[in-house]
C-alpha cells in the first residue's frame, strides 16, 4: 500500500468513527474529510509519523494563501482531533499538534436583522399568501411557514428543512429537534407557529403534492426541501418587503430570534438551550450585540453623550 493510500484510509477510519460514535452529521463528515485530505497531501508523510514542524508548515501555507484565520482555526481543529484519534487508537506515539497554537481569532458580532425589518418580511409572507391563489397558494403557504417558524424558534436551516411530518404533527406546543452531534432538545412553539404548520400541512394535503415523510418535502433528489431553494425564495420575500435582500439570510432570522429573546429579558441559558449550541460561549456574543446597540442609543439620546 502506498503512503498516500495508507493516509487516505487513516483519515476514512477517523471519519467511520466521527459517524458512528459521535453522530456526526454528514455535512460535517464532508468538512472534515476535505480538510484532512487537503492536511495529508501537503505535509507529503504518512499522519501517524508526522510532526510538529509539518504541522506548522502546513498552517503557515494557508497564511500565505491568505485564508481567512475563521478558516484556519477550524482546519487545525480537524486536524487536532484527527492526531487525538490516532493517539487514542494507538496507530501513533504522538500528537505533533499538542503545542502548536490556534491562529488568533478575531470575534465578529453577527448580522442582526431589526424588528422592523422582520415584521415586514412576516406581513410580505402574509400578503403574499392571502393574493396567491390554486397551486401557487400551496408554495405561499410554506413560505409563510417557513419564515414564521425561522422567526419564532430560531432553528437552524437545516433543522427546520429536515423537519418530518410526524414531528410537526405530535405536539402543538413543542417541537423536538435533533440538531448538530444528533443533540435533541425541545423547542417551544409560539401560537403563530402552532397555526402556520396546521395550515400548511392542510394546504399540502389539498395541494396533492409529493407524497413525503417531509414537513417541506421536494421532487428534488434529497426529497425535501433544498437550503438553496429556501434561500433564493426568502430572499425574493425580502426584495418583495423592500428589504434588501443581501441582509436577509435563514441564518440571520436565527440571530434575530436571539437577540429579541436577550432584548426583553430572556434567561440566557434558556436562549442557549432553545438555540441547541453546546458552548454558552456561542450564545454569548449575542450579549455583545445587545451591548453596542445600548451603547449606540445612549450616544444618540442621551443629551450628555451628544457631540457637540
Amino acid at each position: 500500500m502506498t503512503s498516500s493510500a495508507k493516509a487516505d484510509a487513516l483519515v476514512n477510519r477517523f471519519l467511520e468513527m466521527m459517524a458512528a460514535e459521535r453522530g456526526s452529521a454528514r455535512n460535517s463528515i464532508l468538512a472534515y474529510g476535505r480538510d484532512l485530505k487537503d492536511y495529508v497531501a501537503a505535509i507529503g508523510v504518512i499522519p501517524t509519523e508526522a510532526a510538529t514542524t509539518d504541522v506548522r508548515r502546513y498552517l503557515g501555507q494557508l497564511q500565505a494563501k491568505g485564508l481567512a484565520r475563521a478558516t484556519a482555526s477550524r482546519k487545525l481543529s480537524a486536524i487536532r482531533q484527527f492526531h487525538g484519534f490516532l493517539l487514542s487508537e494507538k496507530l501513533s506515539t504522538s500528537d505533533p499538534t499538542q503545542v502548536v497554537e490556534s491562529p488568533r481569532k478575531v470575534m465578529t458580532l453577527p448580522r442582526i436583522p431589526s424588528g422592523d425589518d422582520i415584521a415586514k418580511l412576516l406581513k410580505a409572507a402574509d400578503t403574499q399568501l392571502q393574493a396567491a391563489k390554486g397551486r401557487p397558494a400551496a408554495k405561499a403557504q410554506r413560505l409563510h411557514c417557513l419564515v414564521t417558524l425561522l422567526a419564532t424558534t430560531g432553528l437552524r436551516v437545516s433543522e427546520l428543512l429536515s423537519l418530518t411530518l410526524r414531528q410537526a404533527q405530535t405536539d402543538r406546543d413543542m417541537l423536538l429537534v435533533k440538531g448538530k452531534g444528533g443533540r435533541e432538545r425541545m423547542v417551544p412553539l409560539a401560537t403563530s407557529a402552532s397555526t402556520a404548520i396546521a395550515a400548511w400541512i392542510t394546504a399540502r394535503k389539498e395541494g396533492n403534492g409529493v407524497a413525503s415523510t417531509w414537513l417541506f418535502p421536494s421532487r428534488g433528489k434529497s426529497g425535501a426541501l433544498t437550503r438553496q431553494h429556501f434561500a433564493l425564495e426568502l430572499k425574493s420575500l425580502a426584495a418583495l418587503a423592500g428589504i434588501d435582500p443581501s441582509r436577509i439570510s435563514p441564518h440571520v432570522l436565527r440571530h434575530g430570534f436571539a437577540t429579541t429573546l436577550l432584548e426583553h429579558g430572556a434567561d440566557l441559558r434558556a436562549v442557549q438551550q432553545m438555540l441547541g449550541h453546546a458552548d454558552i460561549a456561542t450564545t454569548q456574543i449575542y450579549t455583545h450585540v445587545q451591548s453596542e446597540r445600548l451603547t449606540a442609543t445612549v450616544e444618540r439620546f442621551h443629551p450628555l453623550s451628544k457631540k457637540r
